[in-house]
């Protein structure tokens, strides 16, 4: 097959162009040496192949589109007034350290919810935690609220959250169990509709998606864009190739029987991305972990770009140490590097546009469905063009946590290896909780 001129060296042959005199020659030298040089050192044969598997991310983006047309066909809601007579007590558990922002609103939306019967828990450090008093206002202003509030967790672990979520299992009432994290906030529906698949006895587990509340920075916006373009689509494609073997920490709802069955999340003190683990041992117990198509809204908890970056680096970083053959094969989801480097193999219009307008068409089309159809976000359309920076910080991310071993959480670094965590410094005795307290409303 005979290949097309590239642009540059067809260039060298318009009229019009040469009449630049004699800095056009030796442009012209130059691009024609670099074309037989490459045409050297690249078969023909060979470049074809590194063009089919440079359209493998669309393979991949259609997968996507299809596994999210088919996740957000369903109504968690519907499942929710059908099973409306289906409210077992709830016992809420919440870790908290540290006070995000708007966390006073996040936990009092707790509190309306419309449900007969449940409790709220919360775990902090100590009595000097800055959380405690927006804690203390919330029992002032829900007198009719179930709500108590655990000081320490009485136990010498790395993972300062997953210790605190073993005193909160134990302490709670109630058999079935909510647990979230501090940054999220609620509907006045969340407790019907997240408890209702538990219903049917071969559901054990139930996770939802999430949203940001509002975004106040472009930063922000980015993060949310990446969510949606890039995250929730990846977990789609998972639910419809593996099923739910795994949970998001703004929402795990279990029951105790089914902790116990894994031992307890003692067994996850020194582990990275409990709420992950959290799902797959809820499943490996031969139980069904269902994922709605719900989203609860949580509140960003970093202000620069530098915070995204280190939050997303974590996350990328638990992942490669976890699922290191599954955090390499993420070299084929990044479309926008291999149309690039489709065109600069083949630098045709033909390329660029079947690349190029590939990788848009499809991006574009995944963020709305998710976006639009499936999390209702709002000013969506303003966001948008974000995604093409979102993919370029992505692919950054994703090579960066190749040479990275360790992750910062809530200000302490710790050391990722073998799946377990390790503190890169010996933390203070007062850093950790050894007294159990509790305050209750008299």
């Amino acid at each position: 097959m005979k290949r097309p001129k590239a642009w540059p060296v067809a260039s060298c042959f318009n009229p019009a162009v040469r009449t630049y005199g004699g800095d056009n020659i030796n442009l012209c030298f130059l691009l024609s040496f670099r074309e037989h040089t490459r045409g050297a050192l690249i078969s023909p044969a060979f470049e074809y192949f590194l063009l089919a598997v440079a359209a493998i991310p669309f393979i991949y983006y259609l997968l996507a589109i299809y596994s999210s047309i088919l996740f957000f066909r369903r109504s968690p809601r519907a499942t929710a007034v059908s099973n409306r007579r289906f409210t077992p007590p709830v016992s809420n558990l919440k870790p908290v350290r540290g006070l995000d922002p708007e966390a006073y609103e996040n936990f009092a939306s707790f509190c309306r919810q419309d449900y007969p019967d449940f409790e709220l828990l919360f775990c902090v450090h100590d009595r000097e935690d800055p959380a405690v008093p927006v804690l203390e206002k919330l029992v002032q202003d829900f007198p009719r609220c179930k709500i108590r509030i655990l000081y320490g967790s009485g136990r010498m672990a790395i993972n300062d959250k997953v210790a605190k979520l073993v005193r909160l299992s134990h302490e709670a009432l109630h058999e079935v169990l909510v647990i979230n994290d501090s940054d999220v906030r609620v509907k006045p529906d969340y407790f019907r509709t997240v408890v209702a698949p538990l219903q049917n006895p071969k559901v054990g587990g139930v996770t939802c998606l999430y949203t940001s509340v509002h975004d106040a920075t472009i930063t922000q916006s980015l993060q949310s864009v990446g969510m949606i373009s890039d995250f929730f689509p990846g977990v789609m494609v998972a639910w419809l190739l593996d099923g739910v073997k795994f949970a998001f920490g703004q929402t795990i709802v279990t029951t105790k029987m089914l902790l116990a069955g894994f031992g307890g999340f003692e067994a996850l003190e020194s582990r990275p991305a409990d709420d992950l683990l959290t799902g797959r041992l809820i499943a490996e117990q031969g139980v069904e972990v269902k994922m709605l198509p719900y989203a609860v809204e949580t509140v960003a908890d970093y202000s620069s770009f530098r915070g995204l970056l280190i939050k997303r680096l974590r996350w990328m970083t638990v992942m490669r140490h976890m699922r290191p053959w599954g955090h390499a094969g993420l070299i084929f989801t990044h479309g926008l590097a291999w149309s690039l480097l489709a065109i600069a193999l083949h630098p045709t219009w033909t390329v660029a546009a079947i690349y190029l307008g590939g990788y848009v068409a499809l991006r574009l089309a995944m963020s709305v469905l998710v976006g639009v159809r499936g999390l209702h976000e709002k000013n969506l359309a303003a966001k948008l063009p974000l995604f093409v920076l979102w993919d370029a910080t992505a692919l950054f991310i994703w090579l960066t946590s190749f040479g990275r071993r360790s992750i910062r959480w809530r200000g302490v670094d710790y050391l990722v290896r073998a799946g377990m965590l390790a503190p890169l410094r010996q933390l203070a005795p007062e850093k950790i909780a050894l007294k159990l307290e509790t305050k209750e409303r008299p």
